[in-house]
Order: structure tokens, then C-alpha cells, then sequence
């Protein structure tokens, strides 16, 4: 349930959000910009053409620190830490011992620190997650003194660079200082781009100097759900969550060699099960065959009625030019160009299983 208006977290950039004239809603317990004057529409087509920036202070940013971090929080997590190198990242999840998952992150090794970008809604129980787990392997501390901005879209890199230099040269998936500021290359729309750890004072005037670039124009939660949509990503607490493990929601890739072997982090039997004897569900693309777009919890049927499955995220997909939805099915209807039907306002409406994602991605992979 969302906080009352007057309980609501401001990030930095809250005042800026209101001076260009954006339509506020409650998200994750903060008022936050869900459209610019712009509409979501024309804000997700400059995205994709340009760059857009987005506001993503509302995300827990945190630290590791000690001899032992690496090693610890790999007892949480499924990917492999004590390989990452120098300025590298990664992304991850947090397991349960049923093989849920508890959130997605991002880790990055910092050389004298791990640094972890957390989802808004889970930020609590993930820093609780984190203490109790790791206590007296290494310290865990919430960075709260610094805003977080991300720049998405084709132009971003040039855009960037003209404030700061060399940033066009960072690699995907990796991280870097340059003075106050922490960035990294990857992203959420499947285009190439940047997030930017900037101390609070400076965020506002950051922002404005990206927005002064001519590419750059300010895009708020609406675009930035259908963006990701169209990229075939989770949204945690709708594509995942403690219910879907990561090989149901399509994300085995995650999982290095050594760990799907070895194991050692929660719910890893259940994990190695479903990788070698494949999951019941998984989570699949779906076009609509028309206009009408399928949302999250419409259910998802066989030709004969039968219930298979269920929408998770759905919406109209402007790259696509027409509805598209993610969803889970058994697995026996998961491959592309298996036909269903989807239950909008009570009447099925035939639609297909397709191949994620739905816009290809676009990051730099060919970046040194």
C-alpha cells in the first residue's frame, strides 16, 4: 500500500520534478514523477531516438566493506563476487531457501568496497537481509547522502561525456570515479547507458546540466516501465519475486559455472534441480493478436479454456507500435509461436508466446 501524500520521501532531484512541470505519484514510498509535460508516449520515443534522464534516487545504494566481503555475500547470492573484478559489475538476486527470490541488485566492486544498488521497495528488508546475515563478516552500511540518476538512449554516452570526460570509453557492465561521482554502464531500457551516483547537494545541479544538452530530456515511471517492458526485464514484485526462482523467470544466465555446480547459496538444490530437470513455469513473452493490451493479473488459457498461466506486465509497447505482456505459463506452452489466449474484462483474446525481448537491445558490448 502506498504512504499517505503527507508521509511521502522526497528524493534530491524533488524540486527540480515539480519546476518541469511533472504529474507526481506515490511509488515505493516516495512522490515521484511518473510523466513529464511531454506525455509517456513521446518520453519512451526519445529514449529510444536520444537520451532520456531518470530519477532513480529512490533505490537503495550500499556499501560493503572488510576482507572478507566478497566471500560473504556470495553465500547470498547466486552469481559469483570473488571473481568480480576492479570496476566490474554484476547483477544478481538475493535467494530464498525455496529458491524465491527476495530482490534483484546490481554489485559492483569498488576495489576497497562492494557496492550494491538495491530496488526501492525492498531497500529495508534487504540492509536488515544483509546485517543479519553478514554480521561480524564484513560492515554493511546504507548510503543515504547521495542521489542516483540514470542516463538512457543512444546519445547518452556523448551527452555525458561533454560533463564528463572519458565516461564514453567506460565498458559494459563496469564502473569507474571520476571525482565525486560513481558511474557505471548498463541499464534498464536495453539501450546503452549510465547510472550516476552523485552526492545529494550536487544532484540538482547535475541534472539540469544534462537537460541543458540537447539530447537530454527528463522521462519519468511511466516510460520507464514500458521501456524496460519492451526489453523483456524484470520488475521486481511483478515478474519476480519469493514465489519465482531464477531459472522460472529466465534468468539461469546469472548463475556462473561454479555456482551451478558447487552451490553454497540459498535454495541452490532447488535451483540445480530445475536447471537439470527444467522448471514447471516460465516466464515468456506475449504479443496480443490486437489492440487491446493485456495487464497484470489477466490470465493466460489454452484453446480449450484451460488455465496455464498468468500476465504479469503488460501495457502497449510504443517501439512495438501495439500491446505487448510478460507473463508465466507451464512450460509445455512456452515456446514462441504457441497460441493462447488471454482473459481481458472476462473474454478471451487470442494472442501468441514470442521471444523476448520484444525491442532488441542496444547496450555498447563493444565498449573497451
Amino acid at each position: 500500500m502506498n504512504a499517505p501524500a503527507e508521509t511521502l520521501l522526497h528524493t534530491p532531484l524533488h524540486a527540480l520534478h515539480r519546476a518541469l512541470g511533472a504529474r507526481m505519484v506515490p511509488f515505493a514510498g516516495y512522490d515521484m514523477p511518473v510523466q513529464y509535460t511531454d506525455g509517456i508516449i513521446a518520453e519512451h520515443v526519445h529514449t529510444r531516438a536520444q537520451a532520456g534522464l531518470f530519477d532513480v534516487s529512490h533505490m537503495g545504494q550500499a556499501a560493503l566493506t572488510g576482507a572478507g566481503a566478497a566471500q560473504a555475500l556470495e553465500a547470498l547470492v547466486p552469481a559469483e563476487i570473488t571473481t568480480l573484478g576492479v570496476g566490474r559489475m554484476r547483477y544478481t538476486m538475493f535467494t530464498n531457501a525455496r529458491g524465491g527470490i527476495l530482490d534483484d541488485l546490481m554489485v559492483t566492486n569498488g576495489g576497497d568496497r562492494l557496492l550494491l544498488v538495491v530496488n526501492a521497495a525492498r531497500k529495508a528488508e534487504d540492509i536488515a537481509h544483509l546485517r543479519g546475515s553478514l554480521s561480524g563478516k564484513c560492515d554493511v552500511d546504507l548510503v543515504s547522502d547521495r542521489a542516483l540518476l540514470a542516463l538512457q538512449g543512444p546519445a547518452a554516452a556523448a551527452a555525458l561525456a561533454r560533463l564528463v570526460p572519458g565516461v564514453d570509453r567506460l565498458a559494459f557492465m563496469s564502473a569507474a570515479r571520476f571525482g565525486g561521482l560513481w558511474v557505471s554502464r548498463s541499464g534498464y531500457t536495453g539501450e546503452d547507458g549510465f547510472e550516476i551516483s552523485v552526492p545529494a547537494a550536487d544532484a540538482e545541479r547535475l541534472a539540469r546540466r544534462l537537460l541543458d544538452q540537447p539530447e537530454v530530456r527528463p522521462v519519468g515511471l511511466g516510460a520507464r516501465d514500458s521501456l524496460r517492458l519492451e526489453a523483456g526485464l524484470c520488475l521486481y514484485g511483478h515478474d519476480i519475486d519469493e514465489t519465482t526462482t531464477p531459472v522460472e523467470a529466465g534468468l539461469a544466465w546469472t548463475i556462473g559455472k561454479r555456482r551451478r555446480e558447487a552451490g553454497g547459496f540459498p535454495g541452490a538444490e532447488i535451483t540445480q534441480r530445475q536447471m537439470r530437470d527444467g522448471p514447471q513455469r516460465r516466464r515468456v513473452g506475449i504479443k496480443p493478436d490486437g489492440r487491446a493490451p493485456a495487464r497484470e493479473h489477466s490470465e493466460i488459457t489454452d484453446a480449450n479454456g484451460s488455465r496455464i498461466g498468468v500476465v504479469t506486465s503488460g501495457g502497449y509497447g510504443p517501439t512495438v507500435g501495439g500491446p505487448v505482456a510478460m507473463g508465466y505459463v507451464a512450460s509445455a506452452y512456452a515456446a514462441p509461436g504457441t497460441a493462447v489466449n488471454l482473459l481481458v474484462r472476462g473474454k478471451p483474446l487470442a494472442a501468441q508466446i514470442v521471444q523476448l525481448p520484444f525491442a532488441p537491445h542496444r547496450y555498447r558490448k563493444d565498449q573497451t
